[in-house]
């Protein structure tokens, strides 16, 4: 018992270090007075006002679609697309393969927001010909975060394709079987955990980032979550508004569980798998 007592001490006080701040969240969300300066890490009232102000008195409804719409079809391109490329890299041989490879690796090295000027010049164009895609738009938005997600989802999706035995591919290309066939009706299916991983990874990134929707959303009706409850607790209105922006930090992160829960059965299968191959 002396020897394992200490483990769990560490364990439980980790366990209440990471607990304290959510227990704040919730206790500021919850406080009635809805201020900075009286909320407490105990729980002193129970009120929904901070979620009905949220609800009607600011576009969060609006932001909250954004930033799912947003995130689910970013998430769901990506990995498709991502998908496509592994396969390439993974089961053909063709010139420049072993280039393309390390150019992925290479860029990824490099933060996207070092080239955030040169796009903030090529949306203004863009915006001035096709507003649709430009400024202040989910496909404008869209298009910049899927170049961001490739590089890293193809890495992590080439090596779970290599893990696939060719004799697959070949037994099913005697069968009369095309590439398309292939791709889609055996490997996506045998695939299927990193799919739901690389997908939940994209989705949270996704969903949680601020730097460049901040830049290229800057409409109120446009906003996604994170740039738009960072405007509620801006300069002088942090006090003011600080139990609005815990009530919305709560709901947050409703679809980020669901996503979880809906790709549970996937991940479970592939940590398993992992942990018996070779």
């Amino acid at each position: 018992m002396k020897q394992v007592g200490w483990r769990h001490a560490v364990g439980l006080l980790a366990v209440a270090f990471s607990l304290g701040p959510i227990l704040f969240v919730l206790s500021a969300a919850f406080n009635p007075l809805g201020t900075l300066s009286s909320s407490q890490l105990m729980p002193t009232g129970l009120s929904f006002g901070n979620f009905q102000k949220l609800l009607t008195d600011t576009d969060f409804p609006r932001w909250f679609l954004n930033s799912v719409i947003i995130a689910g079809v970013a998430s769901v391109v990506s990995v498709f697309l991502s998908a496509l490329a592994a396969y390439a890299f993974s089961r053909r041989r063709f010139r420049g393969r072993r280039v393309g490879l390390l150019s992925l690796l290479l860029i990824q090295m490099f933060p996207q927001f070092l080239a955030v000027v040169a796009i903030f010049l090529i949306f203004g164009t863009i915006t001035d010909y096709w507003p649709a895609i430009g400024f202040n738009t989910w496909w404008g938005i869209i298009l910049l975060y899927l170049g961001g997600a490739l590089g890293v989802s193809t890495w992590l999706m080439k090596g779970f394709f290599d893990t696939v035995p060719r004799e697959l591919d070949e037994s099913a290309t005697v069968d009369g079987a095309s590439h398309v066939e292939i791709f889609f009706r055996i490997l996506l299916p045998l695939v299927a955990p990193v799919l739901a991983v690389t997908g939940l990874l994209a989705f949270i990134s996704t969903i949680n980032e601020f730097v460049l929707a901040n830049i290229f959303l800057t409409d109120s009706g446009s906003k996604t979550l994170s740039v738009g409850l960072w405007g509620l607790v801006a300069a002088e209105q942090r006090n003011t508004n600080f139990g609005i922006f815990c009530a919305g930090t709560l709901l947050t992160a409703i679809p980020t569980v669901l996503v979880f829960q809906l790709l549970q059965r996937y991940i479970v299968e592939g940590l398993t798998a992992g942990a018996v191959k070779g």
